[in-house]
C-alpha cells in the first residue's frame, strides 16, 4: 500500500487525510495517510523516519515546515525556488526526494475553474509571507497586465519581488494603493483568520474589482469576502477551492493521476 502523510505543527485541524482518500477512491489507488503532529526541533528525523519505509511516496508539509522541507529535498521546482518553500515531498525510485510547491498552482487552477480570466489582468496581491511567493509565479505564468504587492512591512514586500525579478512584479505602497484599478484583489495574508481585515484595505480597492479571492476559508464568508462585496467587488471567493486544487496537484505529482476536485470541494464545504 502506498503511504503518505501531511507533517506540520500544529497539525489535527487538517483536512488532507480526507481529500487524499477521496482523490484515491476516485482514481482507484488504495492509499494510507496520516497527519504527523512534528515536534519544532524534530521534522529532519520524523521526515527520515517516514521515507525509511519502503511503501512511503510522499508527503505533504504544512507551517511551520515548509522552508526546512524546501532545504532538505535533493532538488526543488521552479515554483518551490520562487517561493523557497516546500510543501510536496516525493521519493522517486532512486530514493532522492524532491520538494514541490503547488500551492500557486492550486490558486491558479481555482481561479480557473470558477471562470476567471488572468491573461491582461491587473492582479494585487496582499501581503508578502510564505503563501504569496507561493503565488507569484503560477500567477506570472498566466501573463497578467501587471502583478502589484503590498505588504504592511514594505521591505518585506520589496525583497520578494527583488528576489523574483520580473518586469511585471512591483512593490505598491500604502498611499497608491487606490490609485492600481486592480481588476483581481488577492489577500494572502491570515488576517481573516482573526475575523479583521488586512492593514490598507479600503473600500476605493474594490471598485474596478471583478474578483476579491481571500486565501482563507471558513464555514461562513470571510470579513475580507464581506468587506469587497459590500463596496463593489462583483465577485468573491475562498481558499478552500485552493486547499484542495494544490491537494490534487501533489496526488498527481506521486501518482501520475489527476482527480476530480469538484466533489471533494463540495464535501468539505458541507461539512468541514
Amino acid at each position: 500500500m502506498k503511504k503518505f502523510a501531511v507533517f506540520g505543527n500544529p497539525i489535527a485541524h487538517s483536512v488532507s487525510p480526507t481529500i487524499h482518500q477521496m482523490f484515491a477512491k476516485n482514481c482507484g489507488e488504495t492509499i494510507s495517510y496520516e497527519k504527523v503532529l512534528v515536534p519544532l526541533d524534530d521534522f529532519e528525523q520524523a521526515l527520515s523516519s517516514f521515507f525509511s519505509d519502503p511503501m512511503a511516496m510522499g508527503c505533504n508539509v504544512t507551517v511551520p515546515f515548509k522552508q526546512q522541507a524546501f532545504e532538505l529535498a535533493s532538488d526543488n521546482s521552479s515554483a518551490a525556488r520562487a517561493a523557497q518553500a516546500v510543501n510536496t515531498l516525493f521519493k522517486d525510485g532512486s530514493g532522492d526526494i524532491h520538494g514541490y510547491n503547488t500551492d500557486g498552482m492550486g490558486l491558479v487552477r481555482d481561479l480557473i475553474a470558477h471562470g476567471t480570466e488572468l491573461k491582461d489582468k491587473r492582479i494585487l496581491l496582499i501581503g508578502a509571507g510564505g503563501a504569496a511567493r507561493g503565488a507569484i509565479m503560477p500567477l506570472i505564468d498566466e501573463s497578467p497586465a501587471s502583478i502589484a504587492v503590498f505588504n504592511r512591512t514594505r521591505s518585506k514586500a520589496q525583497e520578494m519581488v527583488d528576489t523574483l525579478s520580473h518586469d511585471r512584479l512591483a512593490v505598491i505602497d500604502k498611499h497608491n494603493l487606490n490609485d492600481f484599478a486592480a481588476d483581481i484583489v488577492i489577500n494572502s495574508t491570515s488576517a481573516s483568520l482573526s475575523n479583521t481585515l488586512p492593514d490598507g484595505v479600503s473600500p476605493q480597492l474594490f471598485t474596478h474589482c471583478e474578483l476579491a479571492y481571500d486565501m482563507a476559508y471558513g464555514k461562513s464568508r470571510t470579513v475580507f469576502m464581506g468587506y469587497a462585496q459590500q463596496h463593489g467587488a462583483r465577485k468573491q471567493l475562498d481558499g478552500l477551492g485552493m486547499l484542495v486544487e494544490q491537494a490534487a496537484a501533489a496526488f498527481t505529482i506521486w501518482t501520475d493521476k489527476s482527480p476530480d476536485t469538484a466533489p471533494v470541494i463540495q464535501f468539505l464545504r458541507d461539512n468541514v
